[in-house]
């Protein structure tokens, strides 16, 4: 080591380093002490070996020092918490209530399902999501109105004075699609005396009717009993008709109310397609126990004036109030340019709560058997708007009043 070097070879100052140090100390203190300034405090003279190890130390922020610290770290106080409690205070309720769904899930656009929208979608692989478009948003608005809670039994009677305008096939598609998009009971009894169709239209099975049913109610005390006599169409129950005329006839209103009253206790919809005409013994029962009534009809001048003087005859009758929450279907397999449906819908929407209209449909005009499925878009759009409208009623408690202004003539 020569002696110009100062430190050694792990670069720690030597002896003659440190007592040069020590007299350039004491040189400038005597300096002060003549000018009479305050001496600087002595330092300590460090070690060489806790200079190494000092050196050797991670290094770390330096964090403010707090008066009074004690070794412990101090927690963050809520500026609610009572001091030396421990305790936080209980949430508030206001703020609790704005802990929504809508409000802390972020936004996603319900998927669609047709039309270029869905193409876009499908496209993409989800990335862009155009939302739904005006239709599906209204048949979405539908199917919640039509799922709606029924708090109990509701009787729907399906009629019109005149046939041939579609009131079976009317009576059949409600079912199914009240069937399909709820997940109560729902039956269809054909109270037709004249051999209805409605089984035909729907499962085809006639070989036991309502006639069987009458012959054993007594016996009838569970869903069990009742399911023995009815047939299957998706998750819609029917009950057929006679289909022998001669036994059909004595279907009288006594009969028909004793076949409702063990109905009702087992299904939540009983949906009724009455006979042709309103002047038969089982269309007064009909009428009586009706919570809803469905009139049928065409944008033609004999089907759209039969329906309204069906109308006429039962506000005649004392059913007026049911004629005010009435729905009238047109059935537009018959149409024509030199009518103005435009009058005809405005005539019954005057006079009832709606007015919906179904359009022509090949797979119904094939009078065959009824599969949703088989249905054209617009068809099958009607049926839930009808559905919709009748369940509108479910939780009503009282009919609406008559639309205030005069009724538009037909003739």
């Amino acid at each position: 080591m020569s002696g110009e070097d100062n430190t050694d070879p792990r670069g720690v100052p030597n002896r003659a380093s440190r007592r040069a140090r020590a007299a350039e100390l004491a040189a400038r203190r005597a300096a002060q002490a003549e000018a009479g300034t305050p001496p600087e405090p002595a330092q300590p003279e460090s070690d060489p070996q806790e200079s190494i190890q000092e050196s050797m130390q991670p290094s770390y922020p330096a964090y403010p020092a707090q008066a009074g610290f004690s070794g412990e770290v101090a927690m963050p106080v809520h500026p609610d918490q009572s001091a030396g409690s421990g305790r936080w205070p209980a949430p508030d309720s206001s703020t609790a209530a704005e802990l929504t769904e809508d409000a802390i899930i972020r936004f996603r656009s319900d998927r669609p399902r047709s039309g270029w929208r869905r193409a876009l979608y499908m496209a993409t692989g989800g990335l862009v999501n155009p939302g739904i478009g005006a239709a599906e948003s209204a048949r979405q608005d539908q199917l919640r109105r039509m799922r709606r809670q029924l708090p109990g039994s509701h009787q729907i009677a399906v009629s019109s004075i005149k046939g041939g305008v579609g009131k079976t096939t009317v009576s059949a598609c409600l079912g199914l699609v009240l069937a399909e998009n709820r997940g109560d009971r729902v039956i269809a009894l054909d109270a037709n005396p004249n051999a209805g169709t409605l089984a035909d239209r729907l499962t085809a099975e006639t070989s036991l009717t309502v006639r069987n049913l009458i012959e054993n109610l007594e016996n009838t005390r569970s869903l069990t009993d009742v399911a023995r006599y009815t047939s299957l169409a998706g998750r819609l129950q029917v009950l057929a008709s006679e289909q022998d005329p001669a036994m059909s006839e004595a279907f009288n209103r006594e009969e028909y109310e004793r076949v409702c009253e063990v109905l009702t206790r087992f299904y939540n919809i009983v949906i009724t397609d009455s006979g042709t005409g309103l002047v038969h013994s089982a269309m007064e029962g009909t009428l009586a126990l009706a919570d809803s009534l469905v009139i049928v009809g065409t944008p033609t001048v004999d089907g759209a004036s039969r329906a309204s003087k069906t109308l006429d005859w039962l506000i005649a009758h004392g059913h007026a109030d049911g004629v005010a929450d009435a729905v009238v279907v047109l059935s537009c397999d018959r149409t024509s340019r030199s009518v103005d449906r435009a009058l005809v819908r405005s005539h019954f929407e005057a006079r009832c709560r709606a007015v919906v209209e179904l359009p022509f449909d090949p797979h119904l005009a094939a009078g065959g058997r009824i599969d949703l499925a088989q249905l054209k878009q617009p068809t099958h759009d009607s049926l839930l708007e009808l559905a919709a409208h009748l369940a509108d009623a479910f939780a009503a408690p009282m009919r609406p009043p008559l639309r205030p202004g005069p009724v538009p003539s037909l003739g």
